[in-house]
């Protein structure tokens, strides 16, 4: 088979060349467009695709993973393009990654440590640097080799060093260590993000979720104003960021834009980002976003469907948001699309098409949700009126001689908020719900 040799970057002098090989197996069909990925991953680190194979994989080989065959390509391929490093795109055993470095003479990377390394590089806050840091650890430690220092490329640096057997093994000791020092830090950490989480318990959430790079900050900012970093690449935000929907909303929500997903995420990646993630679990309405102008968009969201499920919350209220409407020019295949998705809302952040209908979709469930309530209140009890209107919308007040009546919309699960609040008023005087 021949390699498809890449355009290089010829600006990124730093960069590693590589040479990328896709799965294509009865477990994996979508290997072409699964190597695409692999590509812009790769890009999105240190690495210069400059060559890739694709492989058909019926049985997978312990030692190497790929066959013998497969095998001596890539040992001709890697002396050919000079190759600092052979990319897989599937889950290496650390014994494979062991051996195909033996035999490839260069760095073996699969698409785990890839996803790690650029979750490493784009960790902003003390609990994103925390969180990758964790998985790195588990992922690294039973790799660790004197052969590649390609796994000290960590930021923080772990103790891996290019050296030998004795000093592996104090590594392997130290890097147990950090594990359980950081296991530490994450566990105070959730317990501060759980404390943040009851104070906006009363308050309606609504998380961007979806495939990376689908327009999730783009979203949030032209909904809610924010300034939230927004670029044209795999994973550009980590951290959980929230802000107040301002433009012409009835209701106070608070939108929620969490981390992209993306197929075969790290299971040690889920694990650490566990408080984060938490939101999405937590969330009144998940807005499903998909960009519906990159050519795999089904799969994509297929993967943020199951990624979901994984999470727990396969069965939350759900509103469907395709995004970047303004780059498809077949006005059929959106027609088709909309006959498909009949609930869909189709916008474009560029342009700002679609957020009304987006916004009154949000409304519209808002308002499904909500409980009714009807209390009276004695004049002497409207003291209290300031702390009912924190928890819940009052949409009517009749002021009579007497008395006050108000009627609530209260969302669900929190009546009894209410009822604690009227409980104290009632020795001011008779209320009634």
């Amino acid at each position: 088979m021949k390699f498809a040799t890449q355009e290089k970057n010829k600006t990124a002098e730093n960069l590693l060349k590589a040479i990328l090989v896709g799965i294509h197996s009865q477990h994996n069909l979508s290997g072409d467009s699964s190597l695409n990925e692999l590509k812009g991953l790769a890009a999105t680190v240190w690495y210069e695709p400059v060559a890739s194979l694709m492989v058909n994989l019926n049985t997978v080989n312990p030692k190497t993973f790929i066959g013998k065959g497969k095998v001596e390509e890539l040992v001709q391929a890697v002396k050919f393009h000079q190759a600092a490093a052979v990319i897989f795109d599937a889950d290496l055993s650390p014994a494979q990654t062991r051996n195909l470095e033996r035999i490839l003479n260069c760095a073996v990377v699969d698409r785990a440590w890839l996803i790690l390394e650029i979750f490493g590089d784009h960790a902003r806050t003390r609990e994103a640097k925390i969180q990758v840091e964790l998985a790195r650890l588990k992922y690294a430690l039973p790799r660790l080799t004197k052969m590649w220092a390609h796994l000290s490329r960590q930021r923080g640096g772990i103790g891996m060093r290019d050296v030998g057997e004795t000093q592996i093994q104090l590594d392997r000791r130290l890097i147990r260590d950090d594990i359980a020092k950081l296991n530490k830090k994450l566990k105070r950490l959730d317990l501060e993000k759980l404390t943040q989480r009851k104070s906006r318990r009363n308050i309606y959430k609504a998380a961007l979720v979806g495939y990376t790079n689908a327009g999730k900050s783009s979203l949030m900012n032209v909904l809610t104003g924010a300034d939230t970093l927004v670029e044209d690449k795999l994973f550009a935000t980590l951290d959980a960021t929230t802000r107040k929907i301002k433009k012409n909303f009835p209701y106070p929500v608070l939108l929620i834009d969490t981390v992209g997903l993306i197929d075969k995420l790290p299971h040690d990646l889920v694990a650490s980002f566990k408080s984060t993630l938490d939101e999405v679990r937590e969330a009144d309405l998940l807005l499903k976003v998909v960009d519906i102008s990159h050519p795999d968009f089904k799969r994509q969201m297929q993967t943020a469907e199951t990624v979901l499920t994984e999470l727990g919350a396969q069965d939350a209220n759900s509103l469907l948001v395709f995004n970047k409407a303004d780059k498809i020019e077949d006005h059929d295949f959106l027609r088709d699309l909309k006959r498909l998705y009949p609930e869909a809302i189709f916008v474009s952040c560029k342009k700002g098409t679609g957020m009304k209908e987006l916004g009154a979709a949000i409304v519209e469930k808002y308002e499904k949700g909500l409980v009714r309530m009807r209390i009276e209140l004695k004049y002497p009890q409207t003291s209290f009126l300031f702390e009912i209107r924190k928890h819940a919308l009052i949409v009517r007040e009749d002021y009579r001689e007497a008395d006050l009546t108000l009627e609530l919309r209260v969302l669900p699960g929190r009546e009894q908020k209410i009822k604690s609040i009227l409980k104290e008023a009632m020795s001011l005087g008779d209320t009634r719900v």
